[in-house]
C-alpha cells in the first residue's frame, strides 16, 4: 500500500430517529465502519445506491458532520479533533456538492463567492487587487471569462455554476477534494467537459479526489481505484481496471450489468436483484446485502462476512466471490 495523503478507519455516523413521545428514539446508522485510504495524485471512485451513505461519508470526512465513532488522518496526522491546528488543514481538504445553484450564495456576485475563502485564508496579508488577481487566474483556469466576475449565479448555466464552485474550491490550494456527484444534475456534454476539467486540475496541482457516483460509467471515466457501497457499509474496493474486468461481489456484478451500453447488438446480460434495500432503522443479521443477493446461503444469514483477497490490491466482504 502506498503512502495515503487520506485515510480513515472504522468511521461510523448513526442519527438519533424519534419513535414518538412515549418511545425511546433509535439510532439510524448511515455509515457503518468503514476504512478506505486515499493516495496522493489518485481518485478513488465511491459508487452506490441512492441512500446507500456515500455522501454522508464524504460529509463526515471533510468535517462537515462529526463522526460517530472511527478515525481520520490527514497525511498520518489525526484530524477533526476540534483544535484550532486541526481546524486549519481543513483548508486542504475541500468539497464541490451536487447542486451547484444551492452551495452558491444567490446575493453574492461570482468575484465574491471565489475570494470569500481566500480572504478568510489570507486574513488581511494580500491586498484587494492581489485577490481579485488570483481571483480572475482561477476564473480562466477553469473556463470561466473574468469578465463574468460581476455576475451572479442565476445568470449562468448549470454547467457554468459547477465551473464556479470548482474554482471556489481551488482558490483555496487544496490537496483532497471530495466531489459528491458534481456531475450528476448535468447534460451528458457538460458532464464530460467537467470531468475533463477536474482532471486537468488533478494534473496540473496534483489534487486527490474522493469522486463519489451512483453512475458507474462516471466513475469508470475518472476513477484509479473504486469502493462500492450498500447500506453504509463498503463490500468490495480495488483498482478500477481489476474490480470492472473481474468484479467479486455479486452486488457490484448487478451493479455493472445496469451500465448501458452503446451497441444496438449487444445482448442484455442484466442482473435484478429482487426486493428493495432494507430499512436502515432495521438491518438484516449477517451479511447486509443477503436478502437480495443470488448466491446467499444459510450462513451469509447469520454471519457478517470478513474482508477477503481476490486479486492484487482488491478485496471483497463476501463468503462466496464470484471470481474465484
Amino acid at each position: 500500500m502506498n503512502a495515503s495523503i487520506l485515510r480513515a478507519e472504522n468511521i461510523k455516523k448513526s442519527y438519533p430517529v424519534s419513535r414518538g413521545m412515549f418511545q425511546k428514539s433509535r439510532d439510524m446508522q448511515a455509515v457503518r465502519d468503514v476504512s478506505l485510504h486515499l493516495e496522493p495524485g489518485k481518485t478513488l471512485g465511491l459508487v452506490g445506491e441512492s441512500g446507500c451513505g456515500k455522501s454522508t461519508l464524504g460529509r463526515v470526512l471533510v468535517g462537515l458532520e462529526p463522526a460517530s465513532a472511527g478515525k481520520i488522518f490527514y497525511k498520518d496526522r489525526q484530524i477533526w479533533n476540534g483544535s484550532k491546528t486541526e481546524f486549519n488543514l481543513r483548508q486542504k481538504i475541500q468539497m464541490i456538492f451536487q447542486d451547484p445553484f444551492s452551495s452558491l450564495n444567490p446575493r453574492l456576485k461570482i468575484k465574491n463567492i471565489i475570494a470569500e475563502g481566500l480572504r478568510v485564508r489570507t486574513r488581511k496579508q494580500n491586498s484587494r487587487e492581489d485577490i481579485d488577481s488570483r481571483v480572475a487566474a482561477i476564473m480562466e483556469k477553469t473556463g470561466l471569462s473574468p469578465e463574468y466576475r460581476n455576475r451572479y449565479p442565476h445568470e449562468f448555466s448549470g454547467g457554468q455554476r459547477q465551473r464556479v464552485a470548482i474554482a471556489r474550491v481551488l482558490a483555496m490550494d487544496p490537496e483532497v477534494i471530495v466531489c459528491d456527484e458534481p456531475v450528476s444534475a448535468l447534460d451528458v456534454s457538460i458532464q464530460a467537459q467537467i470531468i475533463n476539467l477536474l482532471r486537468q486540475m488533478q494534473k496540473e496541482m496534483r489534487l486527490s479526489m474522493l469522486f463519489i457516483s451512483h453512475d458507474l460509467s462516471v466513475i469508470n471515466n475518472i476513477s484509479h481505484f473504486v469502493a462500492v457501497m450498500y447500506m453504509g457499509e463498503i463490500l468490495e474496493t480495488g483498482p478500477r481496471l481489476n474490480l470492472f474486468s473481474s468484479p467479486a461481489h455479486p452486488y457490484t456484478r448487478a451493479l455493472l450489468s445496469a451500465v448501458p451500453v452503446a451497441d444496438p447488438e449487444h445482448k442484455s446480460g442484466r442482473i435484478l436483484l429482487k426486493g428493495e434495500p432494507p430499512s436502515p432503522l432495521d438491518p438484516p443479521r449477517g451479511c447486509l446485502f443477503h436478502p437480495r443477493c443470488p448466491r446467499s446461503a444459510d450462513k451469509c444469514t447469520h454471519n457478517a462476512p470478513h474482508w477477503s483477497k481476490v486479486g492484487d490490491g482488491h478485496f471483497v466482504r463476501c463468503f462466496f466471490p464470484t471470481n474465484i
